[in-house]
């Protein structure tokens, strides 16, 4: 059985609340779990104490026992000093797509074509004088 420790979502509609749990792989993100670790509220300050609780005890036994941590679950297992930190691969989503990567670049040429049309009849003027 692959074992998780992941969020189980709560609270109502735009005011999250998360239950930190330890359950199988296979099962819905809120459905059944095995064992409830914690809580996580979002809504709450990054330095309130209160933000994110957990039961270290059975964290450290369910990792002993091979439960995976999702991402979010491993950065609060690092700031809490219970696992080392781990080098993260950049996505890259804040970089945009080709197509407009293209349309950026011919803007720009747009854009120099216009200042070098624009500085040219002033160097003509001045070259009068």
């Amino acid at each position: 059985m692959a074992m998780k420790i992941r969020l189980a979502r709560g609270g109502s509609k735009k005011r999250p609340f998360y239950s930190i749990v330890a359950s199988d792989s296979r099962m819905p993100r809120d459905g059944r779990f095995i064992e409830k670790l914690g809580t996580y509220n979002p809504l709450l300050p990054k330095d309130s104490e209160e933000r994110v609780k957990m039961n270290m005890e059975r964290v450290k036994y369910w990792l002993s026992q091979g439960a995976q941590p999702t991402d979010r679950i491993a950065r609060f297992l690092e700031a809490a000093g219970e696992m080392e930190k781990q080098e993260r691969a950049n996505m890259k989503k804040a970089v945009p797509g080709k197509k407009a990567q293209e349309r950026a670049e011919e803007k720009a040429a747009k854009a120099a074509e216009a200042a070098e049309a624009a500085a040219a009849p002033a160097e003509e003027a001045a070259a009068e004088e």
